[in-house]
């Protein structure tokens, strides 16, 4: 059983009491698809530290100042800074007087990653890092934090969601990058992340995102940008799904949930994912038989995502993490993140156009 920064002892997502020490587990790989959700908790981790800020001209350290802005120039047409967004501001334009006149704001979130949206079957409420940022944007913009309808979608949903109006918000997850700025609305970054190689613990063969992923058959999530960077570089690893188009070929490698990925790995249907780390660490703490090989190759913003178009909202967003990086931020962190990804200082420091 986890502890929380109140001290309150806290359950894993299935429910069973859970400590530093993982619960009793089904041997071998086979039959344990149901591992994905229903396993005991944590073990030592083989996380390396991420590392806080990019490299070059627009590099802005993490932790260096929450809440302190710093703006640069965008060039659209060689999109040098994808996380820079727009100044915070609390005026009410059409997006959110809407989001105020229906008295809830809908919001698109995970239910199946583990200290980010998960859903915890003993309290019955969805939880996680993500949840508690969605919660006190809820608040601002409407004075509570249940004035707040959750939709969980997909990760090749997130974009649809939003471009269909089914929710306002996107909080999932979501890396800031150059293709989906000209998709979607992102806020300010407020968490930093990076690419890492999943596998099983006894698989040395794999030393992560490199040629020891040749002949290797690879699951990433689609519409991730796990999957973009195979497709730039797989180093003759198998990721995609082809075949003859039936049943069995379907979402073996691109699933439409990160989660399904380590089903697929416990089941040696796969040898190994490629995902976020900070994902990556929830599943190995629900799995002591995975772990992460090598170092982060990418460096991943998640933002919160709105409809283009949006403005006010994505301002408002902006000006509510202005608030939360000051004291919010590692209040969450240190409840959900700190026990499973360690290491972590503080948020990226805002970047403004």
């Amino acid at each position: 059983m986890r502890k929380s920064v109140d001290g309150a002892r806290r359950p894993g997502p299935t429910g069973l009491l859970s400590g530093r020490r993982p619960l009793a587990r089904p041997h071998g790989w086979g039959g344990v698809a149901a591992m994905a959700v229903a396993c005991g908790l944590t073990a030592s981790l083989t996380l390396l530290p991420l590392a806080h800020g990019v490299n070059g001209p627009s590099a802005t350290p993490a932790g260096t100042g929450p809440g302190v802005g710093t703006g640069v120039q965008v060039k659209a047409d060689t999109c040098q800074n994808p996380e820079a967004s727009l100044t915070p501001d609390t005026q009410d334009g059409p997006a959110v007087q809407a989001i105020k006149a229906r008295g809830k704001l809908v919001v698109g979130v995970d239910q199946n990653s583990y200290n980010w949206g998960y859903f915890n079957p003993e309290s019955r409420q969805l939880e996680g890092f993500d949840i508690t940022l969605a919660k006190a944007i809820a608040k601002d913009l409407l004075g509570s934090e249940d004035a707040i309808i959750y939709r969980t979608i997909p990760t090749n949903q997130r974009i649809a969601a939003l471009d269909s109006g089914k929710v306002d918000l996107v909080v999932r997850t979501m890396t800031i990058n150059c293709k989906r700025i000209e998709q979607v609305a992102f806020s300010t970054a407020y968490f930093q992340a990076g690419q890492q190689v999943l596998a099983p613990k006894d698989d040395r063969s794999i030393t992560g995102y490199d040629s020891s992923l040749a002949g290797k058959r690879v699951c990433t999530a689609e519409g991730s940008t796990a999957y973009e960077a195979l497709e730039a570089n797989s180093f003759g690893a198998t990721f995609k799904d082809e075949g003859d188009g039936t049943k069995a070929d379907k979402d073996r490698f691109t699933v439409p949930n990160q989660l399904d990925c380590l089903a697929r790995l416990q089941m040696g249907e796969v040898d190994a994912v490629v995902t976020d780390n900070a994902l990556a660490a929830g599943q190995a703490a629900q799995d002591p038989a995975v772990e992460l090989k090598g170092r982060p190759f990418t460096t991943e913003f998640y933002g919160v995502a709105a409809k283009l178009g949006n403005d006010d909202l994505v301002r408002r967003v902006n000006q509510v993490l202005v608030d939360y990086r000051r004291s919010a931020w590692k209040t969450a962190y240190d409840e959900w993140l700190k026990a499973d990804l360690p290491g972590i200082t503080g948020p990226p420091a805002p970047l403004y156009k």
